[in-house]
């Protein structure tokens, strides 16, 4: 695959998961508007949310558009910046994982109400 190939499909990867991105930062910001307008405390939304797939699933695919939009961006960033290499492929994986990882145990312990 020709380098311009691979840049137009991480190009065109990265806007797809900005759509969703803000598809589900809209969602995520009604749902704060409402708990606090309702008075709800961070007790009583953690009683609501846990056991509830559907806030589960929706907070997933949130990490999931992060997981695949903020390393494009960063590798971007890092090889604009200094060079490509190493450390541009290094650093956004690193954070690819990162969020991965502390994103879904996030969803997890909210879904599960406890710690992994």
């Amino acid at each position: 695959m020709s380098q311009a190939v691979l840049q137009a499909k991480l190009w065109y990867t990265q806007r797809i998961s900005a759509m969703i991105l803000g598809l589900c930062v809209s969602i995520h910001l009604i749902i704060i508007f409402y708990a606090i307008r309702g008075g709800l405390s961070a007790e009583e939304i953690l009683g609501r949310t846990q056991g509830n797939i559907a806030f589960a699933v929706f907070y997933e695919i949130f990490v999931l558009a992060c997981f695949v939009h903020a390393p494009i961006g960063l590798a971007n960033i890092l090889e604009e910046t200094f060079s490509k290499g190493l450390l541009s492929k290094a650093l956004s994986s690193i954070l690819a994982v990162l969020i991965l990882v502390l994103g879904t145990t996030a969803v997890v312990g909210v879904y599960s109400g406890g710690a992994l």
